[in-house]
């Protein structure tokens, strides 16, 4: 039995952060019915990436909505808002990620649904908050990093701002929301009252910030600096980053500068002193940058790993993906489509005492399950 088994969500979003939600909590077992427009449902069913479809969905949108449930309804209706509100009354969770004051004009804003339900997990994610002056503004995911600094970790030194490539914020976010919602679950298990959660876009990209927001806030506000080439980590000194080899890249996490050098016999680096390792980073990485190309990524690693040196090879996908470490983790999982074809994606990385938790359904069609819904709850 999965650990959320018997609980009802609904889920009024649509795109990233607030399916991604739903998504977790469907891996542990709650049941999650998508509160969809008739007709084209939600946005992100043609949200693609590479333009990959499968069948009139994207292949993202499967991944992030499978094994969920499709009731349309237009909120604007009447009738067809009634039957939403009498789901509302059993439901024990609610996420939407309407723009602020959206939701309440269909009389499901919280303060509303409370009424109706007083024992409902109520979420919310925004793009930047409910009040403020960019409450209004899209919460895009690439919006977010670029407002929030983040794009100023990444890349080198005299790179122009570099955004993470994917969607950090929205996932991130929907991860925080999960975890409001499961601690409203529990409150509710010990009051009898339910919650309201509320996470932002903003927010999320903050807290993934809160080593170097805090360093930053205690370093008499200077700017991240990045290394001037293989940066890792703006706030981190030498020999902390990614090294070209003779015949690809090696990741240096280890910060013991003088055992690295001795190591691969990089003497210039044994003169600095350790609170010369940031001051002078780019010129201490310039020398272990010319040691580094005279050999290939596994003579270093061969050298650094028996001796407890923290160190890497640099993969890409088609690498990582065909190595027996992935294998290992048995991440991949097929998705089965209502037209009987399947698609690739991974499971949940969560396990529950030693079990991998593996979903097979693929994302719903629009409305797919409008008769067997209103037959259950009498709608």
């Amino acid at each position: 039995m999965k650990p959320l088994e018997g609980l009802l969500v609904l889920e009024f979003c649509q795109y990233l952060a607030g399916p991604s939600a739903g998504l977790r909590l469907a891996d542990l077992g709650a049941r999650v019915i998508k509160i969809e427009r008739p007709g084209e449902g939600e946005g992100g069913r043609s949200l693609s990436i590479k333009n990959l479809f499968a069948g009139d969905e994207s292949v993202l949108f499967h991944t992030i909505n499978r094994d969920k449930e499709s009731y349309t309804a237009d909120l604007r209706d009447a009738e067809d808002l009634e039957k939403v509100k009498k789901l509302v009354a059993r439901a024990d969770v609610l996420t939407h990620n309407f723009r602020p004051g959206k939701i309440e004009k269909f009389g499901l804003g919280y303060e509303s649904v409370k009424q109706i339900n007083p024992g409902i997990i109520y979420g919310v994610v925004t793009g930047y908050g409910s009040r403020g002056p960019w409450a209004t503004k899209p919460g895009q995911d690439l919006l977010v990093q670029a407002m929030s600094g983040l794009t100023y970790l990444s890349g080198d030194r005299d790179d122009p701002p570099v955004p993470f490539g994917m969607s950090v914020a929205d996932i991130l976010s929907g991860a925080h929301l999960v975890q409001g919602i499961l601690a409203g679950l529990i409150k509710r298990g010990k009051t009898n009252e339910g919650s309201l959660v509320e996470v932002s876009l903003m927010e999320s990209a903050l807290d993934l910030q809160f080593e170097v927001l805090t360093t930053y806030l205690n370093d008499g506000h200077k700017k991240p600096k990045r290394a001037r080439e293989g940066n890792a980590h703006a706030y981190l000194r030498a020999p902390y980053g990614i090294y070209e080899t003779s015949d690809g890249y090696i990741a240096i996490a280890m910060e013991h500068l003088h055992e690295l050098g001795q190591k691969i016999g990089c003497e210039p680096v044994l003169k600095y002193e350790e609170k010369e390792w940031f001051s002078k980073r780019d010129e201490i990485m310039e020398h272990l940058r010319r040691s580094f190309k005279e050999e290939s990524t596994s003579h270093w690693l061969g050298l650094l790993e028996p001796a407890d040196i923290w160190c890497a090879d640099v993969y890409n996908y088609p690498e990582f993906l065909n190595s027996e470490a992935y294998k290992t983790l048995r991440m991949d999982q097929g998705l089965q489509l209502g037209n009987g074809d399947a698609i690739k994606s991974t499971r949940c990385p969560i396990r529950i005492d030693g079990e991998r938790i593996y979903g097979s359904r693929a994302a719903p069609s629009v409305g797919e399950h409008n008769e067997s819904i209103a037959s259950e709850f009498s709608l």
